[in-house]
């Protein structure tokens, strides 16, 4: 396994790749890995001649400059699980690499970027358009790996390689859980013991409220859920969404013929983890 940190050696190295004829596919990550990361680079593998995966804390993201400051880092360990996972490059950029100067780019994402995580999180999205564009302009891979746990996310990235006009296709991949339930997340590992005993019900209220869903309508159905979490005094519900896959309008009626997703963010103490399960 190679690892760049220059991103000139690695558009050299992609160079020659492509001059090959290789296939390329692409995981973006923020390091702290878990076996959710890992997944995506097993189904990478799959379907690609190589492997490429980023590690880079994006500051721009990040709306709340303390959940930047303690976003764990463990790069060692992560550049140690992705040899294991048979990952073939590895790009390990710094702030001054991927952000030589203010990128003021905006970004015209319609309504994607304003409800949910965009409402809770002003920029957040910007800022992932910025990195995720800084990257796809480096790797130029063919295909693009993301977890399902971010479905907002792969829904705004894959209107980005629309608005860019990216020959990239986006792969949206399941959400790895954790033997209880809970959707693996590199935040996970900042959880108090007490505080990861407890986060279990946001999973199990959502895989509840399918079935709960049957008997109720969507606005009944909705408070249910965020009155099952609240009622755990660890545990506080920011917001909980029905949406459709496509465009993340709010869903009114199980009868309409989209496809429906329920979003949630919870806060945990001072950590924020978010989940998301399809009702059918």
């Amino acid at each position: 396994m190679k690892v760049f940190e220059n991103k000139a050696d690695l558009i050299f190295e992609i160079n020659s790749l492509k001059q090959q004829s290789k296939a390329i596919g692409f995981v973006p990550t923020m390091g702290a890995l878990h076996k959710g990361h890992i997944s995506l680079i097993t189904i990478s593998k799959n379907n690609n001649d190589i492997t490429i995966a980023s590690i880079f804390v994006n500051p721009t993201q990040f709306n709340d400059k303390k959940d930047y400051q303690r976003y764990p880092r463990i790069l060692s360990d992560d550049i140690k699980m992705l040899e294991k996972a048979g990952c073939d490059i590895v790009f390990t950029p710094t702030e001054e690499e991927m952000y030589p100067e203010a990128d003021n780019r905006q970004f015209d994402f319609g309504n994607l970027d304003k409800v949910m995580e965009g409402k809770f999180r002003p920029g957040h999205f910007r800022g992932v358009a910025l990195i995720v564009s800084k990257l796809f302009d480096i790797v130029t891979p063919d295909k693009a790996y993301f977890g399902e746990k971010d479905f907002q996310q792969v829904t705004v990235l894959k209107h980005l390689v629309t608005i860019m006009r990216y020959p990239i296709e986006i792969i949206s991949c399941p959400i790895i859980r954790e033997h209880d339930g809970l959707a693996m997340s590199s935040r996970n590992m900042l959880l108090t013991k007490e505080e990861r005993e407890h986060v279990s019900l946001i999973s199990k209220t959502l895989f509840e409220a399918r079935e709960i869903a049957k008997k109720l309508n969507v606005e009944e159905t909705k408070n249910w859920v965020i009155q099952q979490i609240n009622s755990d005094s660890l545990l506080k519900v920011e917001y909980f969404e029905i949406v459709n896959d496509i465009n993340l309008e709010s869903i009114h009626d199980w009868s309409q013929n989209e496809n429906k997703v329920g979003c949630i963010a919870v806060h945990v103490g001072n950590i924020r983890l978010i989940d998301n399960v399809r009702f059918y």
